[in-house]
């Protein structure tokens, strides 16, 4: 890829971050989380639990930072910590039926957003943008 087009990617992928970011902040805002609270909920709302080393590792942070998030989020009634069936040397985290309200009605708005998104693209434009969007997540 020539240097321009290189540095014109990068742009737009920059400005892609920043609008995914201000659009998540903004539809999270009246929920009273920080956008890290509510990508935890996200992925254990598409997931029946998950060990806590587990959702570390997803959400890209240390079991301790983990520790902390999770301490608020069990406060506020949205997560439980549950001993693991299979090792009971571990806790598993599960969304509460509270929690899994908060998923709902956050994982609603993200389909409403890709609805929107893909409305101007022909059928085969979004099976690309998916694939293209797959490289680009395992990359990472």
């Amino acid at each position: 890829m020539h240097h321009t087009d290189l540095e014109k990617l990068s742009s737009i992928l920059i400005e892609l971050y920043e609008k995914m970011s201000s659009w998540e902040h903004a539809v999270i805002k009246e929920s009273g989380l920080t956008p890290a609270q509510m990508h935890a909920i996200e992925i254990l709302g598409h997931q029946e639990s998950l060990r806590m080393k587990e959702l570390a590792q997803k959400l890209g942070v240390t079991t301790g930072t983990l520790t902390v998030m999770t301490d608020r989020l069990e406060q506020s009634k949205l997560i439980e910590r549950m001993p693991n069936k299979k090792d009971r040397r571990s806790i598993v985290v599960v969304l509460t039926k509270k929690g899994q309200r908060y998923f709902e009605e956050h994982h609603k708005l993200h389909l409403e957003l890709t609805r929107e998104i893909t409305s101007s693209l022909s059928e085969d434009e979004a099976k690309r943008l998916y694939t293209f969007m797959e490289k680009l997540v395992s990359f990472f």
